[in-house]
């Protein structure tokens, strides 16, 4: 039996920023990445424009002189300056190659998430239907193998999970993994997510569902690819084969621990025999 920690352990924040078409673990780090890009981008012109208006004004003070009669504006004048406007162009020049830069940036890191990892669709991908009912989750793989509240994938492997209920709306999330959708009756919704390394996890319903929700948790093993080749050709073999090895243990356990009776019940004979011998003498 696992012990299952709380949902909302906290998580580590997703690497720097790259450039769409590398690899991300879930859609999660990438939409993670994108936030960043716009928070450090954010900090940056905020940086910026504070510090551009304390120079000025800092340079524009109250010195407490008075003003001469050339220095003081006219009603009804325009306003004029050095440098004939280039301050105001270049300004609007960078600010509009921020813009179209993230925006492009972000279209692009959007136009991933929609279309999926490049393994998506190939024999590489793992498709597996998941279905939420109350209060449990059931994992259909495409070979027709199906399990309940335990999910089994390979590491370093593209798994699709499509997502529906039966009832009423679940939510199907793993923390661990970043991985997260909503299970509606009579909709799929589709995610994705790589596991690196081999372990185990748990899938929690993010969404009240009933008086079971709290109970409507899966485990999520993650197996080294062979490992779950094997496992995934026959499953039932091989689970069997682990009761066997458990069965087999618990026989040798017993066995030994009959001897060990043996052993006492004929040390306690022995002891009795030689009393008696002594009491005849």
């Amino acid at each position: 039996m696992m012990n299952y920690p709380t949902p909302i352990d906290a998580l580590p924040l997703a690497p720097l920023p790259r450039l769409p078409g590398d690899e991300w673990g879930t859609q999660v780090q990438l939409f993670e990445e994108i936030f960043q890009v716009f928070l450090i981008l954010g900090t940056i012109v905020g940086i910026v424009v504070v510090s551009y208006t304390l120079y000025n004004a800092y340079k524009y003070r109250d010195r407490g002189e008075e003003a001469s009669e050339a220095d003081r504006p006219v009603l009804g004048e325009l306003p004029t300056g050095e440098g004939g406007g280039r301050k105001l162009f270049l300004s609007f020049f960078l600010s509009a190659i921020i813009v179209i830069s993230l925006v492009a940036w972000t279209y692009g890191a959007l136009l991933y998430v929609e279309a999926g990892p490049s393994d998506q669709g190939t024999d590489e991908n793992l498709d597996v239907d998941v279905v939420g009912f109350q209060f449990g989750w059931e994992f259909e793989y495409p070979n027709g193998h199906t399990e309940t509240n335990e999910l089994r994938v390979p590491a370093d492997r593209t798994v699709t999970l499509t997502i529906t209920s039966s009832d009423v709306w679940h939510n199907f999330g793993i923390p661990d993994l970043r991985v997260k959708a909503d299970a509606i009756p009579g909709q799929t919704t589709e995610t994705w997510f790589v596991a690196e390394e081999p372990g185990e996890h748990v899938a929690w319903c993010f969404e009240l569902c009933g008086i079971g929700h709290s109970d409507m948790v899966a485990d999520v093993i993650v197996m080294e690819p062979d490992e779950f080749e094997e496992w995934y050709e026959d499953p039932e073999a091989y689970g069997n084969g682990e009761d066997e090895t458990d069965e087999d243990d618990v026989e040798e356990g017993e066995e030994a621990a009959d001897e060990a009776a043996d052993d006492e019940e004929d040390a306690d004979d022995e002891s009795e025999t030689v009393a008696g011998t002594v009491v005849v003498r």
